[in-house]
């Protein structure tokens, strides 16, 4: 999964995030890789991916807060499956926290 640094115009739909996939992330639209893009204002997030029988286009707008994103320096940045479950719950994918629960006493 390859997340697009900066931010990105979210009028476009997936011929258009798919060339941007192609011209500035270097990767192939249509094969099966998973790519984000993030809105300006951050609250606005959209993936796209090809399943092999089409193209697939993703949406997320968060009602409070803002999707944590890369600075526009580190380029283009790979993320796992678990990191782009936190990072679409809004949680900070960067360093997620273990949480450590008590045993139940019985």
């Amino acid at each position: 999964m390859w997340l697009a640094t900066g931010y990105t115009d979210m009028r476009k739909g997936f011929p258009s995030l798919a060339l941007q996939a192609q011209e500035v992330l270097r990767g192939d639209p249509l094969g099966g890789r998973l790519f984000c893009f993030r809105g300006r204002r951050g609250d606005l997030l959209k993936v796209i991916w090809h399943d092999g029988q089409g193209a697939c286009l993703f949406t997320k707008r968060l009602e409070r807060g803002r999707f944590l994103w890369p600075s526009v320096a580190d380029g283009v940045v790979t993320i796992s499956p678990a990191q782009l479950g936190y990072l679409l719950s809004s949680i900070d994918w960067r360093h997620p926290q273990e949480t450590w629960r008590p045993s139940s006493v019985g």
